[in-house]
């Protein structure tokens, strides 16, 4: 029985999605590779930025692929931790500003 619903060997098969959607899988897998290259920004300030990302979106296998390349392109560990912070951060405000829409709604129904 698995321990998790989540299985680090999954990440290994992620490739595996083209098998049933040729076309869709490649095309996702060249649209990928093409956003991580050089660009304005670096490879490494990308993956940072999807490492944060990650951790918004709370996916467990980008966590461990990004930590995993950031480490290969040299990324400390407190800049990890850093960007994990942006990212929350982000996600934190997003969280309270809508606490203004609740504050509005109060307001026009307690009148």
């Amino acid at each position: 029985m698995k321990k998790s619903y989540y299985q680090p060997e999954d990440l290994k098969k992620f490739s595996a999605i083209t098998e049933w959607n040729e076309t869709l899988g490649k095309k996702f897998f060249d649209y990928y590779a093409e956003v991580f290259k050089d660009g304005h920004l670096s490879a490494r300030e990308k993956s940072l930025i999807a490492l944060a990302v990650s951790h918004v979106v709370q996916c467990p296998y980008c966590i461990d692929a990004y930590t995993k390349d950031g480490l290969e392109k040299g990324i400390e560990k407190e800049e990890m931790m850093e960007a994990v912070h942006v990212g929350a951060a982000i996600k934190s405000g997003a969280a309270l500003v809508h606490g203004v829409q609740m504050m509005n709604r109060h307001d026009q129904l307690s009148m």
